[in-house]
């Protein structure tokens, strides 16, 4: 793994850490490629049952694309020199990055411990549970520097908060301070700065002891249901309830409820 991401594996629970401090922990290829792979070997690993997704540095999770090297690779693009568009890191980076995330079959913890911004503030929102310092704070800054929105935050915004509210957002970009974002709904929980560390931690720790394989048909019964009928969603409960049903973890669950004891889940 690149220097630019850290990655700790301990008792099931990955860290994945953006480690460009000095960079506001900003987005350049290397960074890009990086969290990509990272996330992609978590999601593959089966002694990963959470993720804990998270910034180095006081100041920023994630202030998204770095502009520095952004501006240079436009540059190339228009001289002709370049290979290939600027903007294919959509394809190649972004989405990968964001499905890896929503689509991790164990719940994603994002501990935000400073400025979200522009992808930053999407990798945030495709997390299952945010918690944030008191003095974090997102901002979507895309139309600021005129672009579209992209790592998902079309999707995931407007889910988290509105339509109308993800639209004022996008089309008026400010900064959304650690109160705003809780009173809104993008923010799970608010902590003080000095204490995220060990409180992210411990939540995504307690994922990590839980049934994953149940948290993993939740994601996937919540994704599904964002764009279909209630019949349809229903069908897909069905479906993912006998699966449910047949795991391992269940029946731990039952035998210890039955025996009031506390379940020692294997996440299979």
């Amino acid at each position: 793994m690149a220097d630019t991401v850290l990655y700790d594996l301990v008792e099931g629970l990955a860290t994945i850490t953006l480690n460009r401090p000095d960079a506001m922990n900003a987005l350049n290829i290397d960074t890009k490629v990086a969290l990509r792979d990272a996330l992609l070997h978590a999601a593959e690993d089966p002694a990963v049952r959470a993720v804990l997704l998270t910034g180095s540095g006081q100041r920023a999770f994630c202030v998204g694309q770095d502009l520095k090297e952004h501006i240079g690779l436009l540059a190339a693009d228009r001289d002709g020199s370049g290979e290939g568009s600027t903007m294919s890191t959509v394809a190649l980076h972004y989405n990968p990055i964001v499905t890896a995330i929503a689509g991790m079959p164990k719940p994603v913890v994002a501990a935000v411990n400073g400025v979200a911004a522009g992808a930053g503030a999407g990798f945030a929102f495709a997390a299952d549970y945010r918690i944030i310092a008191d003095t974090a704070s997102f901002n979507t800054s895309f139309a600021g520097v005129a672009l579209t929105a992209d790592s998902g935050v079309s999707w995931t915004l407007q889910r988290l908060i509105g339509y109308g509210r993800a639209a004022d957002l996008l089309l008026f970009p400010r900064g959304i301070d650690a109160q705003e974002a809780l009173d809104l709904g993008i923010a799970h929980r608010v902590v003080p700065a000095d204490e995220l560390a060990a409180e992210a931690a411990a939540v995504a720790r307690r994922l990590a002891e839980g049934p994953t394989a149940a948290y993993a048909a939740l994601k996937e019964s919540l994704a599904f249901a964002a764009g279909h009928t209630l019949t349809e969603s229903l069908a897909m409960e069905d479906e993912l309830q006998r699966r449910a049903g047949a795991s391992d973890d269940h029946a731990i669950a039952v035998n210890a409820f039955v025996n009031k004891e506390k379940p020692r889940f294997t996440g299979r």
